[in-house]
């Protein structure tokens, strides 16, 4: 690659382009989060058909990213990412226009097919672009627009949907993907190719017990996360008392808390390591969400509590990214595309966990059981970093014996 001038192509301004196609991915993704009882009213649909939107997203997501990753893996990283912005457009587009379900169902399905390019190929250029000593912080930079997302564009995208109608949220999405489709075509260099990946790299990697060992840390660390992220709000109403306005002023807390986490993830892995981090984070998690089944409590400790929580949850994007690319980097673009496959397989189990845990008992019930479930996650990431250092040691041996032979 050449040596660019423009900001705009240098690492720090590609990083920043491609946070921002972050952004629109991400707000792409879960804005019908705050559009259900109008797509409920709209379509005459039940409200979980209207809650099916996500999940399809998720699970199209989870299946064709790695598979479409793979089969773009000799094609330059500017054609995949602006190509998977166009196809993000073009799912934003058919919602919009969606007479019925099944047509929201299958346009929410291609916004997943565009966003599992967009999101693991600039994840890895992002990686391979960063000096070993900052990539934390450099994937952090670049996982920030997808945080914001959630702490900004989510909001934002439910108030132009009640406002002037979920399809108009839709359009908005639309435009803002072939825009930034345009400006990844103008601004990032052309040619820009890593090592290639192909369908058999992904075949191999899944057989890779070993990676995939540590690719599923997202997911049992997620799906602990998710045991009581998806009902916070019923929790707040039926412990605290919360109405719209208070269960609005925590889940704004808790979006700044990710953004805040995102950063601070990357800080930590560069610091203390990826793995040491991702013990630390376990561990505070362990001790944080318990302190959720003792509710109620004072107002402004549930207010520091649900921001120091996110923060601390979302703190894992960045290291746990750092220490798949040190497993495997000759497959970066695919072990990515795996690991944001997991983070959908987390977020999909955890809710179906603390769905089921409420048929046995209740709301209160699930800051426990999530605590419980981070101390999982907390034994899956030490045995598979255990067998990480195993299978390195007999590496090195093997290695030592072939030189003294």
């Amino acid at each position: 690659m050449t040596e660019q001038t423009d900001q705009s192509r240098s690492p720090i301004g590609l990083i920043a382009l491609l946070s921002a196609c972050n952004f629109v991915i991400g707000m792409g993704a879960f804005v019908v989060i705050g559009m259900v009882p109008l797509l409920v009213a709209d379509l005459r649909i039940s409200t979980a058909a209207a809650g099916g939107a996500l999940t399809v997203y998720a699970l199209s997501y989870a299946v064709l990213s790695p598979v479409l990753v793979s089969l773009t893996g000799r094609v330059g990283r500017r054609r995949v990412i602006a190509a998977g912005m166009v196809v993000f457009a073009g799912g934003a587009l058919l919602s919009a226009l969606a007479p019925n379900l099944t047509m929201l169902y299958v346009a929410r399905a291609l916004s997943a097919a565009g966003a599992g390019l967009v999101t693991p190929v600039g994840a890895a250029v992002v990686a391979a672009l960063a000096p070993q000593s900052t990539q934390g912080k450099a994937i952090a930079a670049f996982y920030f627009g997808l945080t914001l997302s959630q702490a900004l564009g989510v909001p934002i995208g439910g108030w132009i949907a009640y406002t002037f109608g979920w399809r108009a949220a839709f359009w908005i999405v639309m435009v803002m993907a072939l825009l930034f489709s345009a400006l990844i075509w103008r601004r990032v260099p052309a040619g820009l190719r890593f090592t290639p990946v192909s369908l058999s790299d992904l075949g191999r990697t899944l057989k890779n017990g070993l990676v995939m060992g540590a690719v599923l840390f997202t997911s049992s660390y997620l799906c602990a996360f998710y045991v009581l992220f998806t009902y916070l709000a019923p929790l707040l109403d039926q412990t605290m008392g919360y109405g719209r306005d208070g269960i609005t002023l925590v889940l704004l807390l808790f979006g700044a808390g990710a953004v805040v986490g995102n950063l601070m993830g990357g800080v930590l892995s560069d610091r203390l390591g990826s793995v040491q981090s991702l013990v630390l984070l376990c561990l505070c998690q362990i001790v944080l969400m318990p302190l959720f089944s003792g509710l109620p409590i004072e107002h402004v400790f549930v207010l520091v509590l649900a921001f120091v929580w996110s923060a601390v949850g979302w703190s894992f994007v960045a290291p746990q990214q750092v220490r798949l690319l040190k497993l495997a980097p000759d497959m970066a673009g695919v072990v990515l595309a795996l690991n944001a496959a997991a983070i959908y397989v987390g977020s999909a189990s955890g809710s179906a966990l603390g769905g089921l845990i409420q048929t046995v008992g209740d709301l209160t019930w699930l800051g426990a059981a999530g605590g419980i479930g981070m101390l999982g996650a907390l034994g899956h990431l030490l045995w598979s970093h255990r067998a990480a250092n195993l299978r390195a040691a007999r590496q090195s041996n093997f290695q030592s014996a072939g030189t003294k032979l």
